[in-house]
């Protein structure tokens, strides 16, 4: 029974991730003289992994369906923009400032999801032309409309609480939005038919699509849900702090995908969890910022990152093969026959 519950472990997709968490934190306690104390008592990592958490995790499902969305990048500051020239420049009520934030974060998954199912061209390509496009259309458009490529932002207390408020001083409370989503998601992905659909249009979408499931509204809407994820990030972003830049959020894509990745999802799609990706985003959010913590010269840094996440994905690589071998195999119909 013990083996038996220790081979079932091992084939989980989040298992790799979780080993890797852990692996980091004893790294940098045996080797960086890190205090526990300090390092888990510490807001950065958290409010860090907060923000990428919640756009890590819809751009995981739509690798897992084997699409990819890289614009995001341009869809944070898109975020924060709006909703500050909205309510912020031109002093509308907040609330069609947000209701204005998540009209283009839809609308630009619309344009995202309908390109990548009406058209050949691979997600990649059709986003990474709305990505260097919202660039420029948020640049003209702050310049244009107030003169400025940063804009001032003050909310009223109920948006501040709900959206923009400091618990206990340093911790955001985009976490308890983080939270939220991720129990959201990992219920649907896990426990619903929704699921099932995004993990076979991973495996093989043309089969998908035979078995009637309906590929390209689904590939839409998850292209729609990552898209208006970043834009709520960068308008939380703006209600915290008081003020929005054009700049900012190209660091999002690198952060996003290894995050993803780290956390056991593969770039073909069909393979990842939920809570994989969320230990990925704990390992990422750790590794990057964990390093300042530590006695190690910062000049180091760089290379310690790039290693250890190199090494969290060899482990993760490791952990997906032993899952696929222990998974039961399909019959030929021969086999079925005998």
């Amino acid at each position: 029974m013990k083996r038996l519950n220790i081979t079932y472990l091992i084939q989980q997709p989040a298992m790799g991730a979780m080993i890797s968490f852990v692996a980091v934190i004893l790294f940098y306690v045996l080797l960086g003289g890190v205090e526990l104390s300090n390092l888990f008592g510490a807001a950065s990592w958290v409010n860090f992994a907060a923000n990428l958490g919640i756009i890590a995790l819809p751009v995981g499902l739509l690798m897992i369906s084997g699409e990819l969305d890289i614009s995001i990048g341009a869809m944070i500051p898109a975020g924060s923009m709006t909703i500050a020239v909205v309510s912020g420049h031109y002093g509308l009520p907040i609330e069609v400032g947000i209701l204005a934030t998540l009209a283009v974060g839809v609308s630009v998954g619309l344009i995202n999801g309908i390109l990548t199912v009406r058209t050949t061209v691979p997600s990649l390509i059709v986003t990474l032309g709305t990505l260097v496009a919202m660039q420029g259309i948020v640049l003209s458009a702050s310049v244009l409309l107030t003169g400025n490529a940063s804009v001032s932002l003050t909310s009223p207390e109920w948006a501040k609480a709900i959206f923009g408020q400091l618990l206990g001083g340093s911790y955001q409370i985009i976490i308890l939005w983080w939270l939220g989503f991720s129990l959201l998601y990992y219920v649907v992905m896990h426990h619903t038919h929704i699921g099932n659909w995004i993990f076979a249009m991973g495996g093989d979408k043309e089969s998908a699509r035979n078995a009637g499931i309906p590929t390209q509204k689904l590939t839409i809407w998850l292209f729609v849900l990552s898209s208006t994820s970043a834009t709520f990030v960068g308008m939380c972003g703006a209600i915290l702090f008081n003020s929005a830049q054009v700049s900012g959020g190209m660091l999002y894509i690198f952060n996003t995908i290894v995050s993803v990745v780290v956390g056991g999802v593969i770039l073909t799609g069909g393979f990842g969890s939920v809570l994989g990706i969320f230990f990925g985003i704990l390992t990422f959010a750790i590794v990057s910022q964990g390093i300042y913590f530590t006695d190690i010269d910062r000049n180091w840094s760089s290379l310690i990152i790039g290693v250890m996440l190199l090494a969290a994905v060899m482990m993760n690589n490791l952990f997906r093969k032993m899952a696929l071998l222990g998974a039961p195999k399909i019959k030929t119909t021969r086999e079925a026959k005998s």
